[in-house]
């Protein structure tokens, strides 16, 4: 008998991709600009291929710098930690 997987996707594919289907990102969607300082939060959207992680769903976050297509941002995770991410602008709104 085999053994479930335990992968990252495992159990939430469903909830990420419910509402957010690649088809229906419209281009204004995909092409998005911030400056550094800006607060935006992440969220997931269309394709799993460059998602961030589901932790960080819903985090509100601040740009730090362009790189390529996507920005570096970084998370408050507790009062003296940070965390840095490299999230492409589909998966970020502003706040």
């Amino acid at each position: 008998m085999t053994q479930r997987s335990h992968g990252l996707f495992s159990g939430r594919t469903r909830n990420l991709a419910r509402h957010n289907m690649p088809s229906r990102l419209g281009i204004s969607k995909k092409i998005k600009h911030f400056e550094n300082g800006d607060s935006v939060v992440i969220m997931p959207k269309g394709n799993f291929r460059n998602i961030p992680h589901p932790r960080y769903r819903g985090r509100i976050a601040t740009v730090v710098e362009k790189r390529g297509d996507s920005y570096v941002v970084e998370i408050m995770v507790s009062k003296s930690m940070k965390r840095t991410l490299i999230v492409p602008q589909i998966h970020l709104n502003r706040r």
